[in-house]
């Protein structure tokens, strides 16, 4: 997105004073990451029941449309929701796809930590079980 990269390039040329904003709007393009955040989840699953505007969806925060407006291109950036411009609106909906490799990086997630976590737990008791014999 041209606007996206442009916004990119500002940020990394001069220095931030909001560095809150660039991580939570500007640097995120994954799926995972990107619905990690609380507002974006929370417009994911507002744009799940039905397609909304950006003033339908920013109607229920308590954050500025223009936050609303950047949590959306956030998500778009990731795959998750798009756009169809109609007249002087943008109807924005979830994309199937993008909901689709956001629960595959889930599930990828938990099946890597998980064996993680048994591989730490074995090796946890391994070394107590030596330790007391």
């Amino acid at each position: 997105m041209v606007i996206h990269g442009l916004l990119l390039a500002r940020f990394a040329a001069a220095p931030c004073h909001n560095a809150l904003v660039v991580t939570n709007v500007f640097l995120v393009t994954d799926p995972l990451s990107a619905a990690a955040e609380p507002n974006r989840r929370r417009i994911l699953q507002l744009l799940a029941s039905q397609p909304r505007t950006v003033s339908e969806v920013a109607a229920e925060f308590t954050v500025t449309r223009s936050a609303i407006s950047q949590h959306l291109l956030v998500l778009a950036d990731a795959g998750l929701v798009e756009a169809e411009k109609v007249g002087r609106q943008r109807i924005y909906r979830v994309l199937p796809s993008g909901l689709q490799r956001l629960q595959a990086e889930i599930n990828r997630f938990w099946t890597d930590e998980l064996d993680s976590l048994v591989a730490d737990a074995h090796s946890q008791h391994t070394h107590t079980t030596r330790r007391t014999s």
